[in-house]
């Protein structure tokens, strides 16, 4: 529980840094962030593992670069079902993934439970 409780505060922060430092991304406060937190990990969990399967000769012809496009469009997906977040466009998804991921990382890295 502690984990889930760990990655979920992780991708919130990651979510309210990109919706903070990238200006085709904006975020309606705090519920919009924990939300959308919420349903990106719900996604994440069923959605992109099968994408991820479906799309590995891509991926790996990529060198694992478009990973980072399913990542693009899994936060695309969520921003379309939470009310309060817009994004300006799918390089704006991209992006934001891409800022997720690493304050993730980071986050995730500091405070996991060793």
């Amino acid at each position: 529980m502690l984990r889930f409780a760990v990655r979920w505060f992780a991708t919130a922060l990651g979510i309210g840094a990109a919706g903070s430092l990238l200006p085709g991304i904006h975020v309606d406060g705090t519920r919009a962030v924990i939300l959308t937190a919420l349903l990106l990990g719900l996604i994440n969990a069923t959605l992109r593992p099968i994408l991820l399967i479906l799309t590995l000769p891509l991926t790996l012809l990529t060198f694992g670069a478009f990973a980072l496009v399913i990542n693009g469009a899994m936060l695309a997906l969520a921003a379309r079902f939470v009310e309060g977040v817009q994004l300006a466009g799918f390089g704006s998804a991209v992006l934001g993934a891409v800022v997720i991921s690493l304050v993730g990382g980071v986050v995730n890295w500091v405070l996991q439970p060793r």
